[in-house]
């Protein structure tokens, strides 16, 4: 009996050890723990004070402009369809048909949005999809009831980006800030005027830098922000907790058509550069290279050093960068110093550099050597000439250069040579003249056209005289009687 005793107290006893084992081993695993808080206090040193940006944003406020525009537009007239229907006549007998009667109704839409100021002069940088089209852009400044008529100095689609010129003088232009500086986290404010209400600002923080692939604009390198942008907030101005501009607001990603906390806007950087660019020569000429990249994926990341960088697919022949030495699989991983992260990261910046700028594009081989080129960028083909309104030399007219992309999608013989129509706005100069979409512009009087700059060395001190157009297989003579 006291054997069996003696073999139950054993066992405890190694119950206990066990347990004791188990639990200094449980015991091995931490987590840190956070300083325990009770204290609260108010904002500012005392009771008296509260926690505002009011002086902070009182500045910037005085740049932003409300935009409102009004485009004609042209509906199929119903009642025009009725009184051609033989059968409507015959019963309600010929008094009813009206041979004057329109076949298009006119009709005005109007639409708002923002707009922020760059010069004391004037100049005022918005999005491209606040202006684009529109037969008047009126501007009201803060703080007046004058409401000024605007112009297009020039558009860029690509980035949406626009800038339009008011005559004033004395304005007050918003300051720059550098948006290579920001960080994820930083306070934000969305300043605009949303729904023609009257301005008004949101508040939020950087959600994140560097968006791109969201399918709005070609050249993508947004801000996303969770501060709130409505519709008539495009156009206006983000800035930072200073009060300084760090983007233009452009778009929200929504279901509904409220905000979800998820807002988009173009980097004071690259907005910059634009408008600088418009202002000066009404243009965009963008930068070239000549490659097709994309990023490194996984499996390709094994065959390289550097885990970063745009992969190079091909090089075309004769372009900057198949003459530098470029070729397929080159690793492009930094452009005059600068790292590339991905493929969208070297097409921006390519893209916002001129013509004959010459880089240096540091590469990695498949053997992992390092090479470093020195590239002299050329003019990116078709840009700087289709959007430009400065160029739009006939009023209401847009044309391109006739180039490959525009042969192969036309079935355009390459004999044929001109410049091709890719806009028309309604009751245009050009449309009473009887443009129509995909003409191409091959002669103005006795001058041949074959590129952009006959088109307008031929229309520079044109006054009057015959523009001749290819529609299809036939010639057609349209009469210019000057502006």
């Amino acid at each position: 009996m006291k054997g069996k005793i003696k073999i139950s107290k054993l066992i405890v006893q190694c119950v206990v050890l066990i347990a004791f084992i188990a639990t200094n081993s449980l015991a091995k695993v931490t987590f840190q723990e956070a300083k325990s808080i009770t204290q609260r206090v108010v904002p500012g040193s005392n009771g008296d004070k509260i926690l505002s940006y009011y002086g902070i944003l009182k500045e910037p406020q005085k740049s932003i402009v409300n935009i409102s525009t009004t485009k004609k537009i042209f509906i199929n007239n119903q009642m025009y369809n009725l009184y051609q229907n033989p059968f409507f006549r015959d019963f309600f007998g010929q008094k009813f048909h009206r041979r004057d009667m329109p076949k298009k109704l006119e009709r005005k839409k109007y639409a708002l949005g923002s707009g922020v100021i760059v010069t004391s002069n004037g100049y005022i940088v918005t999005n491209n999809h606040v202006v684009a089209g529109a037969d008047s852009i009126k501007v009201t400044i803060q703080g007046s009831d004058k409401s000024y008529a605007a112009k297009i100095v020039g558009r860029d689609p690509k980035t949406d980006i626009a800038v339009i010129k008011i005559d004033a003088k004395n304005l007050h232009p918003i300051q720059f800030a550098n948006s290579d500086d920001l960080k994820v986290g930083d306070i934000v404010f969305a300043i605009g005027d949303p729904f023609g209400v009257g301005k008004s600002i949101t508040s939020g923080i950087i959600s994140a830098l560097n968006k791109n692939r969201v399918g709005i604009n070609q050249y993508e390198n947004f801000i996303q922000t969770d501060a709130s942008i409505n519709p008539g907030n495009s156009g206006g101005a983000l800035v930072d907790s200073r009060g300084n501009l760090i983007g233009i607001n452009s778009a929200i990603i929504t279901r509904s058509g409220g905000n979800n906390g998820i807002g988009f806007a173009i980097p004071s950087n690259m907005v910059k550069k634009i408008a600088l660019s418009l202002i000066n020569n009404g243009k965009i000429v963008r930068g070239y290279l000549g490659v097709s990249i994309t990023d490194l994926s996984n499996d390709l990341k094994s065959l390289y050093k550097n885990k970063h960088g745009a992969f190079v697919l091909s090089t075309q022949k004769d372009t900057p960068a198949y003459k530098s030495g470029i070729r397929r699989g080159d690793l492009i991983i930094s452009v005059n110093g600068k790292n590339i992260e991905d493929a969208n990261t070297l097409k921006n910046m390519i893209g916002t550099m001129k013509p004959n700028e010459e880089v240096a594009i540091k590469i990695e081989r498949e053997d992992n050597k390092i090479k470093i080129f020195k590239v002299k960028l050329a003019k990116m083909p078709g840009s700087g000439i289709a959007f430009s309104e400065k160029n739009s030399l006939i009023d209401g007219l847009k044309v391109v250069e006739l180039n490959q992309k525009i042969r192969y999608n036309y079935q355009i013989p390459n004999n044929v040579k001109g410049v091709f129509v890719v806009g028309i706005k309604n009751d245009s100069q050009a449309d009473k003249m009887g443009f129509h979409l995909d003409d191409i512009i091959i002669q103005i009087n006795n001058k041949h056209i074959k590129n952009i700059d006959d088109y307008k060395n031929a229309m520079a001190n044109l006054k009057k005289g015959i523009i001749y157009v290819q529609r299809g297989e036939f010639i057609i003579p349209l009469v210019y009687k000057g502006k």
